[in-house]
C-alpha cells in the first residue's frame, strides 16, 4: 500500500503512514482480517516520533499508530537544513547511514527513511540502508540515527571546552589554545 499523508492543522504535526500490513486468520466461518499500520509523526521543526498500531480496520490501526507516535517524540538538532555530523545505527538486520549534505541536495533516501527525515525538518541529507529493507527496521534505525545526533552546544557541554571562538563562528578552537 502506498503512503499517504494527513495534516492536523491544530498543532502543526503531520502524519505519514509508511506501511499498512494485512493479516488473515482462517476460522471456522471464513477468514478474519486484521491490520497493522506503521506511522511517522513530525512537525518539520525538529520533533519526530513513530508508532505501530494494530486493529480490525485500517483507520483504527492508523489512529492507534498516531497516538503511539505522539507519545514517543524525540528532538533532532538541525544545522543549516542538514544534520550536524555523519551517523550510522543498526537495528536488527538493518543498518542506516546518514550523511550531511550541502544546500540544494535534497533528501536522498528510500520511502521509509524519507518519511522520517522529511517530517523531522531536515532538507539536505544523504542516506544508505544496508541489510534488510523491512520498513519497521528502517524507521527504527533512522530514528536511532537522529536520536544520537549531537549539536555543537551538546558536545561543548560534554567535553567542557569551547569548540569555537567567540569572535569567529567558523574556525574551531583546538583544546590547547587559549585567548
Amino acid at each position: 500500500m502506498g503512503r499517504f499523508r494527513r495534516d492536523r492543522l491544530s498543532d502543526g504535526y503531520e502524519e505519514i503512514v509508511v506501511k499498512v500490513n494485512r493479516c488473515c486468520k482462517v476460522v471456522k466461518g471464513g477468514k478474519r482480517f486484521s491490520f497493522s499500520a506503521l506511522v511517522v509523526v513530525g512537525n518539520r521543526k525538529g520533533q519526530i516520533g513513530w508508532g505501530y498500531g494494530k486493529a480490525k480496520e485500517v483507520p483504527f490501526a492508523v489512529d492507534k499508530g498516531i497516538q503511539e507516535a505522539r507519545k514517543n517524540q524525540i528532538t533532532v538538532p538541525i544545522v543549516k537544513g542538514t544534520i550536524p555530523h555523519e551517523t550510522r545505527q543498526k537495528h536488527s538486520a538493518t543498518t542506516v547511514l546518514l550523511r550531511p549534505a550541502c544546500a540544494g541536495t535534497g533528501v536522498k533516501a528510500g520511502s521509509s527513511a524519507r518519511a522520517v527525515i522529511e517530517l523531522s525538518g531536515v532538507h539536505n541529507v544523504l542516506t544508505k540502508v544496508y541489510g534488510s529493507t523491512n520498513p519497521i527496521n528502517v524507521v527504527k534505525a533512522t530514528i536511532k540515527c537522529l536520536e544520537n545526533l549531537k549539536s555543537i552546544q551538546d558536545v561543548e557541554g560534554i567535553r567542557g571546552v569551547k569548540l569555537r571562538k567567540k569572535d569567529d563562528k567558523k574556525t574551531p578552537v583546538t583544546a590547547g589554545e587559549t585567548k
